[in-house]
């Protein structure tokens, strides 16, 4: 029965055929069921009440769906004119606070440049956070190449007492491709 109630299409189907079944084999008398004792019409008009709620609930999404698409549209239309506005408006009042503030606006900040210890102090950052990271290049990782020296693998035979383990007796042995030690696996 839960998994016929999950969702809202279904639990309004089934709601109108408890509504027709009780008005078809039970119009009028009491229903006794959950602990509880129920006239039929008021248990008609109980169920009747869950289906206005969600019809009214659809309707009042389907409007806020309408007055959404609405205000999206508008926006669209109304956004570019404040931009320009905007712009308008700081070129024509430059640097006057006051008149600025009326209009809800700030005077735009005026960008100091870096000094020269300020550029040198921002590119050692960058490479010493480059090089913490290991980060790399294009051309840096293109010339990176794995270099497997050797590979020695012994092959096991099949035997009963083998067969349980087939890794028991392999040895592969490997070199990384810094040219490290050979691990043993």
């Amino acid at each position: 029965m839960s998994n016929e109630l999950r969702t809202k299409a279904s639990l309004q189907q089934r709601v109108g055929s408890l509504i027709a079944g009780t008005q078809k084999h039970t119009p009028t008398g009491q229903l006794t069921f959950g602990g509880a004792t129920y006239d039929a019409t008021a248990l008609v008009q109980l169920l009747q009440n869950l289906d206005d709620a969600i019809t009214a609930s659809d309707a009042a999404k389907a409007k806020w769906n309408d007055a959404l698409k609405s205000k999206q549209d508008e926006q669209a239309k109304v956004r570019p004119v404040i931009r320009a506005y905007q712009s308008y408006l700081d070129s024509l009042l430059g640097n006057a606070p006051s008149t600025l503030a009326d209009y809800g606006l700030a005077p735009r900040k005026v960008r100091t440049p870096l000094t020269v210890e300020e550029k040198a102090a921002a590119v050692a950052k960058g490479a010493a956070t480059r090089a913490a990271r290991h980060t790399m290049g294009t051309v840096q990782k293109k010339g990176i190449k794995g270099d497997i020296k050797s590979v020695v693998i012994t092959p096991v035979t099949a035997s009963s007492s083998s067969a349980a383990s087939p890794a028991a007796g392999a040895t592969v042995q490997t070199a990384s491709p810094t040219g490290s030690a050979p691990h043993t696996a």
